[in-house]
């Protein structure tokens, strides 16, 4: 059984990564019947992934051990064979492995899940920091390193998806307005909010931080590659809870430089009402 167990945790470990990686290299997106998780986009969900896969390897084994003995029990002490029952009732040897092989177990566990927290709680050296504030039911987001430049973004409505769009299931997760971050840059991210609890969730990237009334949350993020990476609100905040996507778009250092010229100038002019766009998301 030791044996068997070997060669299962490393089927698991051969297998499982390249079940995480079928399909398009750049889908940063869910896809029906999909199981396992999106693809790692940044470090953070790398090792996300990763501690998930251990995890799993770990359950499977012990979970055909568990019912190994069970059906050997269940053969080996049946009343044809036992219609005399033992009358043991005390083995300290047994008590003691059954007590300490679990706490090893958790302990084998909890010990990179701790570190994983510590990792993912904060950078210490960002190279630019970003401000996310979540409303019913839209996110603003501020680079306070830019001159205090900000926006809003909105979810887009059906008929405004283009095809691609709508041929890659975007309902739901186009934007008007994406976040645009550098590629390869340690990013700061303060999460808050301007009314009821919200979460900024990308799982692509492993951020997942709560937006709180009154508190400032941090997280960070690095992108791996330039592209585009999708999230949600992760926490009911109201009536159109599931109308608040979160798109990323990710570009080289070069790309965002020349992004954040044109930016400034854009984002200088008035912002459309708040009203005039919940008006819009109503409609859903």
């Amino acid at each position: 059984m030791h044996a068997s167990g070997q060669r299962l945790a490393a089927f698991f470990a051969t297998v499982a990564p390249a079940w995480a990686l079928m399909g398009p290299a750049a889908a940063q997106t869910p896809h029906p019947w999909q199981i396992g998780m999106q693809n790692a986009g940044s470090p953070v969900q790398e090792k996300i992934a990763s501690l998930n896969y251990g995890v799993t390897v770990v359950i499977v084994v012990i979970t055909i051990f568990v019912a190994f003995l069970l059906l050997y029990v269940l053969r080996r002490f049946s009343a044809a064979r036992n219609p005399v029952p033992s009358q043991v009732s005390h083995n300290a040897t047994l008590e003691v492995a059954w007590t300490l092989i679990p706490v090893l177990i958790l302990l084998g566990i909890w010990i990179p899940s701790n570190r994983l927290v510590y990792f993912e709680d904060h950078t210490t050296a960002a190279d630019m920091t970003i401000k996310v504030v979540g409303h019913q039911w839209y996110w603003e987001y501020q680079y306070p390193d830019q001159g205090g430049m900000h926006f809003d973004s909105y979810m887009v409505t059906e008929d405004q998806l283009s095809p691609a769009q709508k041929a890659a299931h975007m309902r739901n997760l186009a934007v008007d307005n994406q976040l645009v971050v550098p590629a390869g840059k340690n990013i700061r991210i303060l999460t808050t909010s301007g009314d009821v609890i919200h979460s900024f969730f990308i799982p692509s990237l492993g951020v997942q931080r709560y937006a709180i009334p009154g508190r400032t949350i941090e997280t960070w993020v690095n992108v791996n590659v330039p592209g585009d990476y999708y999230g949600e609100c992760n926490q009911i905040c109201g009536m159109n809870h599931s109308l608040m996507p979160i798109s990323i778009h990710a570009l080289s250092p070069e790309d965002f430089a020349t992004w954040l010229t044109q930016a400034k100038t854009k984002f200088s002019m008035a912002q459309p009402a708040p009203s005039a766009q919940l008006a819009l998301a109503s409609e859903h």
